[in-house]
């Protein structure tokens, strides 16, 4: 792969950048902190931000998020660059930034043979921000049994040449300052199915299919398990693996520093999933009871999630009323997720000090036509409150940011409040 000098130029500045970040001492601090959290050790709750609107925040930081680049390879890697910087600089929460930068490989046939087909509404409707959050109303594509066979197992295929050029242009430019990583990212390794049958049948169809039609949902489900399955062997055979036990988030949390990875069955030239984080969720649940919820997620998600030795587990879906079925389910679980409709109270108590509280405080609070941050100061103290009396391992995780009403100091306020918090309620 050839760039031009420029681009190589501007790939540099930015990497010498984050290599200083990462050279500073408080990221060791905040490893240490990481690490006790997840193995229920922890000092105090532990603060992460992203799923950011980028769009908005490029309307009044262009100097520092638009791209120079030209190469559009370039541009995916200079964008990646520049939002970790800007973050740091603005909103880190507890943030680590390690001297590495990580690209995934160039696969082909690690899809599942089916796209999505849908008709969609943008959040702004045609408004000047560009965003990615958008309402989807989904095309069926399989409504009989038959069409279950329109879900192909994976054959995956690496393309050596490509994925070599990509790394060794990267090691040119970041030669000295930033070690560069070839591996599939953890949402490889996020086993989610339901997000895909959904995709595929609509939400009301397959919702209603669970009652009216059991046996056809197992039978999809079963079918889509065991192509998640031969996916998991197949990036194990062509050794796409790698530890994620550093400051990428492992599943829909906060960063999966561990000494308890990558264990002792280890060879570090073929990584396994049993040296690794695993995820997984079923959103499209947040209704569906408990004993529907083992039936017909938990049950398919465990034979993927099981090989992994430790797991992260739920999304938006309210668990508070599922943590005992998904202890059973997933013996290895470490962290489950707790979404802004989960009474937590409710569940403070049933995960206790044997998990990690997972909180996703609601980011309605920062899109509110006025910005209050008294309002996110009182949720946060309320969940730190409940938790805290019921001797919980916390993380405070804010996502699915739809909007800041293109107003940055709700990200830099919300992390200070939040970090001031977890300060407070140190053990």
């Amino acid at each position: 792969m050839e760039i031009s000098s420029g681009d190589k130029a501007i790939l540099r500045t930015l990497a010498e950048r984050a290599a200083e970040i990462a050279a500073l001492p408080v990221h060791k601090e905040k490893r240490e902190l990481w690490r006790r959290l997840n193995q229920l050790d922890s000092v105090r709750p532990m603060v992460s931000i992203y799923q950011v609107p980028w769009s908005e925040v490029l309307l009044t930081e262009e100097e520092a998020l638009g791209l120079r680049c030209e190469n559009p390879f370039c541009r995916g890697v200079e964008g990646q660059l520049r939002r970790m910087i800007f973050q740091w600089d603005h909103f880190p929460g507890d943030m680590v930034v390690e001297p590495v930068f990580r690209k995934d490989p160039v696969l082909a046939g690690d899809g599942f043979g089916l796209g999505v087909q849908e008709d969609t509404i943008d959040q702004r409707g045609g408004d000047a921000v560009e965003s990615s959050v958008r309402s989807h109303s989904y095309i069926a594509q399989i409504k009989e049994m038959d069409d279950i066979e329109k879900i192909a197992i994976p054959d995956i295929t690496l393309n050596e040449d490509a994925t070599r050029a990509q790394t060794e242009t990267l090691e040119e430019a970041f030669d000295g300052l930033l070690t560069v990583r070839t591996h599939i990212g953890f949402g490889r390794c996020n086993i989610a199915p339901w997000d895909r049958v959904v995709q595929w049948t609509g939400v009301e169809p397959i919702l209603t299919d669970l009652a009216l039609r059991p046996e056809y949902v197992h039978a999809l489900m079963d079918r889509l398990t065991s192509a998640y399955e031969a996916r998991l062997d197949q990036y194990e055979a062509l050794d796409l693996l790698a530890l994620n036990n550093t400051h990428e988030t492992v599943g829909q949390g906060g960063l999966g520093y561990t000494d308890e990875l990558p264990g002792e069955d280890y060879d570090p030239e073929h990584v396994r999933c049993h040296n690794l984080w695993g995820g997984g969720m079923a959103q499209i649940f947040s209704e569906v009871s408990p004993d529907m919820h083992r039936e017909f997620a938990l049950q398919y998600e465990a034979r993927c999630l099981n090989r992994f030795a430790l797991v992260y587990y739920g999304c938006c879906e309210p668990l508070d009323k599922k943590v005992e079925v998904s202890r059973e389910m997933l013996p290895n679980l470490r962290k489950i997720s707790m979404s802004p409709m989960a009474d937590d109270t409710a569940a403070a108590k049933l995960v206790g000090d044997s998990l990690v509280y997972s909180s996703k405080p609601n980011p309605a609070f920062i899109a509110t036509t006025a910005w209050q941050p008294e309002l996110v100061r009182e949720e946060l103290r309320g969940i730190l409150d409940v938790t805290a009396k019921q001797g919980c391992h916390v993380e405070l995780i804010l996502k699915d940011i739809s909007t800041i009403r293109c107003d940055l100091r709700r990200l830099t306020e919300w992390s200070a409040i939040a970090v001031e918090l977890s300060e407070e309620y140190a053990r």
